[in-house]
């Protein structure tokens, strides 16, 4: 897996459009969740970006600073395609995240928003549930928080 983590200045074109349409792929039509991906936060974040060896975005998130959508840092938009899920590289993007936001910001919490199905993955790499549970776009959800 190859690894960059661009602002969103830093795309190109080309990748905006591939990340765009992998989010869309798994949380729009997988999860069958018609919601507005473009929350006009991507201007604000970096963008994590996981390309296999044939150069296709396979893994992504975005990452944000303390104290833009929490106290804490944020990662969200945590996704893999199908074509590689279910073969352990979840874990290595989130730990590769976790490693951009020290590198990024320093030793600081990070919070995240687990669709709820999804707790016990998190909290394996630290995460605990720091909250009530809601539901986000029909989905419920855990707020979760590291560090």
């Amino acid at each position: 897996m190859k690894w960059s983590c661009l602002s969103f200045d830093e795309l190109d074109v080309r990748t905006l459009y591939d990340l765009l349409a992998l989010r869309q792929e798994v949380f729009v039509v997988e999860q069958d969740c018609p919601y507005l991906d473009a929350d006009g936060f991507d201007q604000s974040a970096m963008h994590l970006l996981g390309h296999d060896d044939d150069g296709e975005l396979v893994a992504y998130c975005r990452l944000f600073e303390p104290g833009f959508t929490y106290t804490e840092a944020c990662i969200g938009r945590v996704v893999t395609s199908a074509k590689i899920r279910g073969k352990g590289l979840g874990r290595p993007l989130m730990r590769q995240a976790m490693g951009e936001v020290a590198r990024l910001w320093g030793s600081v919490p990070v919070k995240l928003s687990a669709q709820a199905h999804l707790e016990p993955y998190y909290s394996s790499l630290g995460f605990r549930v720091c909250g009530e549970g809601y539901l986000e776009d029909g989905i419920p959800h855990l707020p979760m928080r590291a560090g």
